[in-house]
Formats: C-alpha cells, sequence, structure tokens
C-alpha cells in the first residue's frame, strides 16, 4: 500500500479560514478514515461488528487520545534548551495544536533526515510514527497533543532514544524509563537529560557524517519495531476497541439514515488537577468522561 509523499501544517489564521501549507520534507501516512476504508477491504463484517461492540460510553470521538501539554521548561537540557525527550513511536500518528507560546519540533526521519518545523498559536502540525522527535520550548509553549489511538503509547508504541549502549541493556533502558515514576519531576528532568545527552551525539552526525546518521537512525526505529511486534496482541486489542470501532459506528450511523437508533448522551471532562510527568512535559490528558445530565446536573459540570 503506497501513498503521497507530504506532510500538511495546518494554520488558523483567522476565524473560518484555514491555510494548508506543505511542511518540506515531511510523511504524510492516510487518515483514520483512508486507512478505514482499506481495513474495511480486508476485515470480515462480523469482526468488525464485535469491534463496535467493544466501544466504551466515554470514548472520545474515533478513539483518539487528547492531552494539554506543557513542555518542560523547568531548566534547560543539556545543550542549553528547554525540551522534552526525543522518542519515537512505532504505529501511532501524533499531532500538535498550539495553544499558546512558542517553540518548535524537531524531526527525524529515514527519508529526508533532521528538519524543525516553528509552532506558534494556531499551528497545527501532524506527523506520522517512525519519525523521531523533540518539542523544544522556547516561550511556555502549550500543546494540545491529538494521538491517533488513545493508549498506546501507554502500551509500548513509545520509545525514548538514549543511544545504542542503553538499548542494547534493558536493564539500564528500564531504569532510566522509570526514573519520573522512581523521582518524580526531577526524575522526569534526569530522564529528559540523558536522553539529550544521547540525541545531541546524533544531530553531531548530521553535521558530520550523514552515511553514520541514518544508520543510526535506522538501528533505533528498527530494534523498536522489532520490539513493538511482540506487542501486536495488544495493539490490536486497542485498535479494534478504538479507530475501528468508531469507523464501524460512522458506518452503521450513515446505512441506519434516516433512521437514528443510538441512545448515547453527551459527556463531559472535567479537570480534576494535576498533571502526569509524560516524555514531553506536564500532562492534562482527556478522561473520566462522564455522562452530561439532564436538569439536575451538577452546577460544577453545566
Amino acid at each position: 500500500m503506497t501513498t503521497s509523499s507530504v506532510t500538511w501544517l495546518y494554520e488558523l489564521t483567522r476565524p473560518a479560514r484555514l491555510i494548508l501549507t506543505p511542511v518540506p520534507g515531511a510523511r504524510y501516512i492516510p487518515s483514520m478514515f483512508t486507512r478505514g476504508k482499506w481495513i474495511f477491504a480486508c476485515i470480515p463484517p462480523l469482526v468488525l461488528l464485535a469491534a463496535s461492540a467493544l466501544i466504551a460510553g466515554e470514548d472520545l470521538i474515533g478513539g483518539i487520545g487528547l492531552t494539554r501539554l506543557t513542555v518542560y521548561d523547568q531548566r534547560p537540557a543539556p545543550d542549553g534548551l528547554n525540551s522534552g525527550s526525543p522518542h519515537v513511536h512505532a504505529v501511532t500518528d501524533e499531532g500538535y495544536y498550539v495553544l499558546s507560546g512558542a517553540g518548535r519540533l524537531e524531526l527525524n526521519d529515514l527519508e529526508h533526515g533532521f528538519r524543525t518545523v516553528d509552532l506558534a498559536p494556531g499551528r497545527y502540525l501532524q506527523f506520522p510514527p517512525c519519525v523521531l522527535h523533540r518539542l523544544v520550548n522556547t516561550d511556555h509553549l502549550v500543546i494540545l497533543v491529538v494521538m491517533g489511538n488513545a493508549g498506546l503509547a501507554e502500551r509500548g508504541d513509545a520509545r525514548i532514544y538514549f543511544g545504542r549502549d542503553v538499548d542494547a541493556d534493558p536493564a539500564a533502558y528500564a531504569r532510566l524509563a522509570g526514573l519520573a515514576g522512581a523521582e518524580g519531576l526531577e526524575g522526569a528532568l534526569k530522564r529528559r537529560d540523558a536522553a539529550v545527552r544521547a540525541y545531541r551525539r546524533l544531530l553531531d552526525l548530521w553535521t558530520t557524517n550523514r552515511a553514520a546518521y541514518y544508520e543510526e537512525l535506522r538501528r533505533f526505529i528498527g530494534a523498536h519495531l522489532k520490539t513493538a511486534a511482540g506487542l501486536r496482541p495488544e495493539f490490536s486489542k486497542a485498535v479494534a476497541s478504538g479507530p475501528l470501532a468508531w469507523a464501524e459506528r460512522f458506518r452503521r450511523r450513515v446505512e441506519d439514515l434516516p433512521l437514528s437508533r443510538e441512545t448515547l448522551a453527551p459527556i463531559l471532562h472535567v479537570p480534576a488537577g494535576g498533571t502526569v510527568l509524560g516524555m514531553c512535559g506536564l500532562l492534562s490528558p482527556v478522561t473520566s468522561l462522564e455522562p452530561v445530565g439532564g436538569a439536575g446536573a451538577s452546577k460544577e459540570r453545566k
């Protein structure tokens, strides 16, 4: 299955006007709906009906993940920049809509190598899996993150770049990756710093030895994909109960017209306070969605 090679940068310049600008050198992967059409051609209808039954009432539209992200700026990384940890996803597309502040995203892939995209309020950047990336915060950067499939990152879809030696030592990787859980915010920053030290060496290769840069990037992405292949059952369950089930729901709604057979209520997320220490910064995920009640609903939820 082949696709054209372009990624789009969406920029909302004023109400009701959306400008689409191709990002030079970036790659494009089909949207969920394009991919869904291909999936429908390969999966029996009974499987789709079973997947539809797995949808939970509180799932976000399309099975996406939605998170408010404040990129780390408590102190600079070893290269002097406020940033997140460089990492890659095996199968999940990711999108950033900039809410406030300024910064940039560094991208590394096997087709075009290293490049950067400036981030400013109103801009939306989407990129496919297998792109090593790092967010840089230059002025209080806050982003709304859209993940193509909620929960996959926590199931092993994401891997932080710590370099070849750490990848060869599972215990060393586990120790570094677990620093945030063990030491809180300081641990998250230590984890970021360890990743950036290795990442600086990779970027040095981009300047001094392109062949070695691509060789190392290919090694890292390949190693992660090999590890992720062992997680197919977990990934398949997440896809079936998320994007695939939602695509089937949309299909059945169209087929049911002019009838409407669903009785789902509106749902609401109310932030409970507190944040999660993510790879890129402080996360406030949209979870714990509850049905919106009738006249007796709490005033706090209005």
